[in-house]
């Protein structure tokens, strides 16, 4: 009696609590020769710093959509040396 009490208590809690949010980051690392992509990077630097040693890419995640009133990163133009930028 137990035992069917404590599983039925369980299965209570497990219908009742809440699914935890999927966060979604605007930028995927895209792995060379098709091994995956992660999606977890808040800016395009932390992205090229995964993607790079795997001779991968980064591109902005499709499904991210900001929170209202925020702006979304975006990244630098490439080939200019931050020198170059003045």
């Amino acid at each position: 009696m137990k035992l069917s009490s404590f599983l039925l208590a369980i299965i209570g809690i497990a219908l009742v609590a809440a699914p935890a949010d999927a966060v979604e980051y605007p930028w995927c690392a895209n792995f060379a020769d098709g091994a995956g992509a992660n999606c977890g990077f808040a800016t395009y630097e932390q992205c090229m710093l995964t993607a790079r040693g795997t001779g991968g890419y980064c591109a902005e995640n499709t499904l991210y959509a900001p929170a209202a009133g925020t702006a979304r990163p975006r990244p630098k133009p490439r080939g200019q040396h931050p020198a170059q930028n003045k």
